[in-house]
């Protein structure tokens, strides 16, 4: 039996892998279970370049972030956040705009008590314990309310979390066009979402087993079927792209790890 952590949340299985732990763990987080390290460190054996992976995710991010800030967006949904770590959506947003107000979403017990002690006193940001699969729900959690006016533009982020809905179980497509059909015009999708990539078959395959042994299993979209989320948005230039060259900041050198191409970024405008 693994000893609980004096920070665990009560009720929640430490002895089970949690996908927004194995990322904090990725990241360089500290709110990781050994059975979150366990399976980080298989899927890094499996697949050396997942961390790069994460850094490149949350680089784009930040990007798009800022994107939406400079569009005059002030107020974002974080839909699947995970457990807050340095450069999160709302350090970027506030080092801009200190008045927009920034809703984290998650359902694992860990992420949502973490974002409340970072965000303790800070009046323009909030965490709802809510799940993606259940859109009507995040819509009306009082926390969401309370910060977010619909009736005026959001920068909805869907940021490396709807490649663990499936269609068939989860209704994916459908789970996005309701949150859609939730927004006023003017409002931004971002979406980062695991692919597959030609170069990491093998390792991918391996990278994948892991997380079967989560709750929540990966499934890898191609780019087509990752830009059927963006229906009823303006899928912005340069379209679905892999992570590094959705609007670098600089070119991308000709070194990239094979990884980071594994995993896919868009932005879609709704008019």
């Amino acid at each position: 039996m693994t000893e609980r952590p004096s920070w665990a949340p009560p009720g929640i299985d430490i002895n089970v892998p949690s996908v927004s732990r194995v990322y904090d763990y990725f990241l360089g987080g500290s709110h990781n279970f050994e059975v979150d390290r366990e399976a980080a460190r298989k899927a890094i054996e499996a697949m050396p370049g997942i961390p790069r992976l994460g850094q490149a995710n949350r680089a784009m991010m930040r990007r798009a972030v800022r994107y939406a800030v400079g569009r005059g967006i002030t107020q974002f949904l974080d839909i699947g956040s995970g457990i807050p770590t340095f450069g999160n959506v709302h350090e970027v947003v506030h080092a801009l705009n200190p008045e927009a107000n920034v809703v984290y979403v998650d359902n694992d017990p860990v992420a949502v008590e973490h974002s409340k002690a970072v965000l303790d006193g800070n009046k323009h940001a909030a965490i709802a314990a809510a799940d993606l699969r259940d859109p009507r729900g995040v819509l009306d959690h009082p926390e969401v309310r309370r910060l977010l006016d619909l009736d005026r533009p959001v920068a909805l982020l869907l940021v490396a979390v709807l490649h663990f809905l499936s269609e068939e179980e989860d209704d994916a497509y459908g789970v996005v066009a309701t949150l859609r059909d939730a927004l006023a015009p003017g409002s931004v999708l971002v979406v980062t979402h695991g692919t597959q990539q030609t170069e990491l078959n093998e390792d991918q395959d391996e990278a994948v087993k892991v997380y079967r042994r989560t709750r929540t299993p990966l499934i890898l979209r191609s780019p087509d079927e990752v830009e059927r989320f963006f229906t009823g948005f303006e899928l912005l230039e340069p379209g679905v792209v892999t992570l590094p060259y959705w609007r670098p900041d600089a070119p991308p050198g000709d070194d990239i790890d094979p990884a980071v191409l594994a995993g896919l970024a868009g932005v879609g405008l709704k008019a």
